[in-house]
Formats: C-alpha cells, sequence, structure tokens
C-alpha cells in the first residue's frame, strides 16, 4: 500500500508542479482565445488534482504545499505566447512518456484507471498547446458565423474595486 500512495503522491506532485507553470503561463498569454485555453487547462488540472487527492487521503497521504514556479518570456506578445506553449506541449509529452509504463505496470486497477484517463487529458492539452504554438485560435471550438471573430486581449490582471 505504502508503494501505491507513493506513487500517487510523486505523480500529484508533477501534476501540480504543471498546473502552477500552466497557471504562471497564462499571466503572459494575451490572446483571448489562447488565454481562455489556458483557463479551461488549468480547470482540468484543478480536476485532476483533485482526484489524487482523494485517493491519497484515503490511502492516509498528505499532500505537500508547492511554490508557483516563475516563468520568464522573451519577445513580444505572439513570440511569449508561442514560447509558453511549446514549453507546455514538451512538458506534457515529457510527463505522458515518464509515467505511461509506470501506470501500465500498477496492480491496482481503480487507481491505474484514473491515471491513464489523467495521461488522456494530459495529451488533449499538448493538442491545445501545439494548436495555440502554431497561432490557431479556434481551440475550444468555432465561433459561430453571427458572433463573428474574436478580438482583443485580456487583462494583465483582473481589475477589483
Amino acid at each position: 500500500m505504502s508503494d501505491l500512495l507513493s506513487l500517487l503522491q510523486e505523480f500529484h506532485g508533477e501534476r501540480l508542479d504543471m498546473m502552477l507553470r500552466h497557471q504562471a503561463g497564462a499571466r503572459h498569454v494575451q490572446q483571448y482565445d489562447v488565454n481562455n485555453t489556458y483557463q479551461y487547462v488549468i480547470n482540468r488540472d484543478d480536476v485532476q488534482l483533485s482526484w489524487l487527492e482523494a485517493a491519497i487521503a484515503e490511502l492516509g497521504g498528505s499532500i505537500p504545499v508547492r511554490p508557483e514556479p516563475a516563468r520568464t518570456v522573451t519577445g513580444r506578445q505572439l513570440e511569449a505566447t508561442r514560447q509558453i506553449a511549446e514549453e507546455d506541449s514538451r512538458d506534457a509529452q515529457a510527463f505522458v512518456n515518464r509515467w505511461r509504463g509506470r501506470v501500465d505496470d500498477m496492480s491496482n486497477a481503480r487507481h491505474a484507471k484514473m491515471l491513464r484517463l489523467i495521461l488522456g487529458e494530459v495529451l488533449e492539452q499538448k493538442r491545445f498547446f501545439d494548436q495555440a504554438r502554431a497561432g490557431r485560435t479556434d481551440l475550444l471550438g468555432r465561433r459561430g458565423a453571427a458572433a463573428g471573430p474574436a478580438s482583443g486581449d485580456v487583462l494583465p490582471s483582473r481589475w477589483i474595486e
């Protein structure tokens, strides 16, 4: 049981690091549709982490707190977005490559299924990052003709009175 707990804690730690990098990256992504996609990715990250945290708690484990990493970008808005998307795509593929074999070797079917689902969603996120890197903005779907094309950027910080 402790091997399973250690594996889940390690997997959780890596997914948490990825989510924190996604959050830090989203602060640099200004194009509306791409930033919206990052918000979607972060939401899915959060859901996956909640599944892992429940499984870890069920096994009597704990979750360490991790600081959010700083992300530095170079270049103007478009180049910064491409740089962030490229890093996130590369990180997603490396994560799946690192974990696929370990998950396939798990004897606990329930937890292995959960981790396989998460790995599949990470590959879906990689597809979003690859499309953003290529300059696509229809990442979460295409707009109807009546809505017209999206334009504009998100604000660099939330406005609060």
